[in-house]
């Protein structure tokens, strides 16, 4: 039986490596907040994007608890979650990781044909693959697969096997272009929009380019209004691009990450898009 002390030696051990870690209870979930916290009466930080306890001394606000931090760990607010924790988790994104955790063998088949092999930690149902970089977090990628990272927490389940290697851009695009089920999903960009072909006059790197930085600067700078701010990005690249054929998966993935990064999910993106080429007619 796991006992407080092994845990806490275990989560005192990942973070002299600087890994941000976390108790968690039965269930792997992790401890509420305290009653000043509750419902982020103290002001919260649920959008913050690194790790770290609130202005409470408690483990509160989920995987933003997570601390490397020795004192805290050890502290008296934080002995009682020891005695009641039932696993260590750590702030995958907090120590510069992405964690694709695959919960069955199907999963399992896919990545292996999709996904470039790291390091990999058996888990009780699949595997996690944990690769080196950072992204916004998504739950239900493709069926049997999360990917945990930046505002998230994976379960520590040992030091696992393998070389680690580089976040790809396969697991990106994983995250960002797979539609929720039930909806339309955005049309294909291997082949023209609007079934237009021909010499692309928007096919040179300069041209291109430019017009992807300026789509993702658009979104990174707006200050209020981002939801409206990202649909009027992505009609305005498809208005100019959409039709003959420029765009590739990797464009429409700056785009989305950009959007994700100021706070966008998967699915607003996603709808966004769709939206976008179906008031444009693609």
């Amino acid at each position: 039986m796991t006992t407080a002390t092994s845990l806490l030696n275990t989560a005192l051990h990942l973070a002299t490596f600087g890994v941000p870690v976390l108790p968690l209870r039965a269930g792997k979930v992790p401890f509420g907040n305290c009653r000043t916290c509750a419902k982020n009466a103290c002001g919260g930080r649920p959008n913050m994007k690194t790790p770290g306890p609130c202005t409470c001394p408690g483990v509160c606000h989920a995987w933003a608890a997570a601390t490397t931090d020795p004192h805290v760990l050890n502290s008296p607010q934080w002995e009682a979650a020891w005695r009641q924790a039932a696993a260590v988790a750590y702030h995958p994104g907090g120590a510069g990781l992405t964690v694709v955790d695959l919960d069955n063998a199907a999963a399992i088949a896919r990545a292996r044909d999709t996904l470039p092999a790291t390091l990999t930690v058996p888990t009780p149902r699949g595997e996690h693959w944990i690769y080196q970089g950072v992204m916004p977090s998504a739950n239900a990628v493709r069926p049997g697969v999360d990917v945990k990272s930046l505002m998230g927490y994976a379960r520590w389940l040992g030091w696992g096997s393998g070389a680690m290697a580089a976040l790809p851009d396969a697991v990106r695009t994983l995250a960002l272009t797979d539609p929720p089920a039930a909806r339309r999903a955005p049309k294909p960009l291997s082949a023209p929009l609007g079934g237009q072909s021909g010499v692309c006059r928007h096919r040179t790197p300069v041209f291109l380019d430019r017009g992807i930085a300026m789509a993702e600067q658009r979104i990174t700078g707006a200050r209020e209004a981002v939801h409206a701010t990202v649909y009027r990005t992505f009609l305005a690249v498809l208005s100019t691009h959409g039709r003959c054929g420029c765009l590739t998966d990797t464009h429409v993935a700056r785009l989305f990450t950009a959007a994700q990064a100021k706070g966008e999910t998967p699915r607003h993106c996603t709808d966004a898009w769709t939206n976008a080429l179906t008031t444009l007619g693609l």
